[in-house]
């Protein structure tokens, strides 16, 4: 008997496709397994001690990669977990290239397949080893958007440029993330993601087999969940190697310096208030705090530091184009416009204060201070579901909202300093994680993770879980 097929029920259809594909409503919170709930330091003196199942702990986490990876969407590449799990999870940014997986660069249509693995990696005795995979970019490192969901805050946009690793740090992909920090892209998503992001002193040395945007601002940086665990991992993964030198031992009682000029009407309460409320609680603790003034030859060259960026962003342009040749997102080519727009004079005039600006660091921190300590940005991170996106991620002169968008991270990128990430707070309008940055002189790293680490001890940030 023939005849017409009878139509199906498209609910019913789509439902068991789910059901066959193993997808899971929005609404449904996932649930961490055990394992990968515990503490990173427990973890690890769990498997010293012999007391830990390899088998368990590399089902657990494909378990988890299957329901994170499909919600948050920070993995663009993932090595194969035939051989096990490592003990200590690393991912690293798509703009930063390792042998054997993909670059992309973040852009969507576009891929290389790199020979060696970028050298602040494999200077690293077995960290390569540990790598589990690529994670997000946006496109070139100044795109708009990168398709992640912030794990803690959904509503909160995660930022970039090094998006993914501030994501998958937050959503228990990874331990750590390595990434890069060229004007706040490593600060910007370990904050709002609620987790800690450091930069690293700016050293050329490290930059090779590292996708270059501005060469003489850009830099290496690292995400953990928190500052005691990335005090941990600076220590277990021997990360000190990367500064060429000895660390510089901890001192009883910091000397910490908060700039005035972060009290010149561009800064909201809010973040003026999470300042207070970190400064209050280190003078407390026993450490010096002063105010001082970061100096009009550093402050008002935030906004050249962006112009800087986005001249070499153009340069790089005419020269990657001819490789590259995917069509870029509207965003990628209005950041590279505002490149176009800077002059040669201008260009060479900013280059030259920064050469003189870096003489300067010796003297601005000298015996009498360690850090300074500043808002992270202005204001709170962008609420998605208030805030429209912005057009560019580079804010150009004489554009609307052009001092509180050129915002406080430029400091030290300008300047070439190493800096801190640390969420300490909620928001109280929209739960929006609330931050510092502590800046410190060239080689500092390992000082300002001890003094991150003592503001959440005395502050104790809210435990936070996937949402």
């Amino acid at each position: 008997m023939s005849g017409r097929p009878s139509p199906s029920d498209p609910a019913s259809s789509l439902n068991g496709y789910a059901e066959n594909a193993g997808i899971t409503y929005p609404d449904d919170r996932p649930e961490l397994p055990g394992l990968l709930e515990l503490p990173l330091a427990e973890r690890c003196a769990r498997h010293d001690q012999g007391e830990w199942d390899d088998r368990k702990w590399a089902e657990q986490n494909e378990n988890w990669y299957s329901v994170a990876d499909a919600r948050y969407r920070a993995v663009t590449a993932r090595r194969s977990s035939a051989s096990g799990t490592p003990l200590i999870r690393i991912g690293v940014k798509d703009t930063i290239d390792v042998a054997g997986l993909p670059t992309s660069l973040g852009l969507r249509h576009y891929r290389h397949h790199p020979a060696a693995t970028a050298r602040a990696l494999s200077r690293l005795d077995g960290v390569e080893d540990q790598v589990i995979g690529k994670v997000v970019s946006t496109e070139l490192n100044i795109g708009v958007g990168s398709g992640c969901v912030n794990p803690y805050f959904p509503h909160i946009d995660p930022a970039g440029s090094s998006t993914g690793a501030g994501v998958a740090v937050a959503a228990d992909l990874c331990d750590l993330a390595m990434g890069t920090d060229v004007l706040g892209s490593v600060r910007w998503p370990a904050g709002h993601c609620g987790t800690v992001g450091l930069r690293m002193t700016h050293d050329p040395g490290l930059l090779h087999g590292i996708f270059p945007l501005s060469p003489p601002m850009d830099a290496v940086g690292w995400v953990a969940r928190t500052a005691e665990d990335l005090a941990f991992l600076w220590q277990r993964l021997g990360l000190r190697t990367l500064l060429g030198q000895d660390g510089q031992p901890s001192p009883d009682r910091y000397r910490v310096g908060v700039p005035t000029e972060v009290r010149d009407g561009s800064c909201g309460p809010e973040m003026l208030e999470t300042l207070d409320l970190v400064s209050a609680a280190l003078a407390d603790d026993g450490h010096e705090m002063t105010d001082l003034r970061v100096g009009d030859d550093l402050w008002r060259r935030r906004g050249d530091a962006w112009q800087l960026c986005a001249r070499q962003a153009w340069d790089g342009y005419q020269l990657w184009r001819h490789w590259i040749t995917v069509p870029l997102h509207q965003s990628t080519e209005q950041a590279l416009e505002v490149g176009a727009r800077v002059t040669d004079a201008q260009y060479t005039e900013i280059l030259d204060a920064m050469f003189s600006c870096r003489q300067e660091n010796a003297i601005r921190f000298g015996d009498h201070t360690h850090a300074w300590l500043l808002p992270l940005d202005p204001s709170p991170p962008p609420d998605r579901r208030t805030s429209r996106p912005v057009a560019t991620t580079i804010p150009a002169p004489g554009e609307a909202d052009y001092d509180r968008r050129i915002g406080y991270t430029p400091i030290a990128s300008f300047a070439g300093l190493p800096a801190i990430a640390v969420p300490v707070r909620l928001s109280r309008v929209n739960r929006a994680p609330l931050g510092v940055q502590i800046v410190g002189p060239p080689g500092s790293e390992e000082r300002l993770i001890d003094l991150a680490r003592r503001v959440q001890v005395l502050l104790k940030p809210p435990v936070l879980r996937p949402a």
